[in-house]
């Protein structure tokens, strides 16, 4: 089931990418990115309504606080994606969004910064990062 999310997350984030960039050339970066968050928030409470109501208090229990900045990486993310697929492409930059995804990750889970258990160097994965960076190279040529 994981492997079907998150195919499915990469698809939708490609597909926003390019929804968001079109409302961007008729409108602002800013209008909308904020009007993602915005309808983002909308659609979070009616679920938040929908599926057990977990208390809002909670929130301010998360340690630490860092972890609370999410949302302002969300809207970063929304900047950064428009900007890169108007001015790349929407495949260009879906490729290059998720090869710094996976270089990243990697990363994170090495050094386990973030809260993340800290996993074990394997070659196979350094060469697969490698792989797509060199995929990278191949589709833009």
């Amino acid at each position: 089931m994981g492997i079907v999310v998150a195919l499915l997350s990469g698809a939708l984030m490609s597909i926003q990418g390019v929804m968001n960039t079109e409302v961007t050339k008729q409108s602002s970066i800013w209008t909308a990115a904020g009007f993602v968050q915005l309808t983002a928030f909308f659609l979070c409470v009616v679920m938040w309504f929908f599926s057990g109501r977990q208390p809002l208090g909670a929130l301010w229990q998360v340690e630490p606080k860092y972890m609370l900045l999410g949302g302002v990486l969300g809207a970063l993310i929304t900047y950064t994606v428009i900007r890169s697929m108007d001015s790349l492409g929407p495949a260009q930059a879906a490729l290059l969004i998720v090869v710094s995804q996976i270089v990243v990750a990697y990363a994170i889970e090495l050094t386990g910064i973030l809260g993340v258990e800290k996993a074990a160097f394997e070659w196979k994965k350094l060469i697969g990062a490698g792989i797509a960076v060199i995929g990278i190279i191949i589709f833009k040529k």
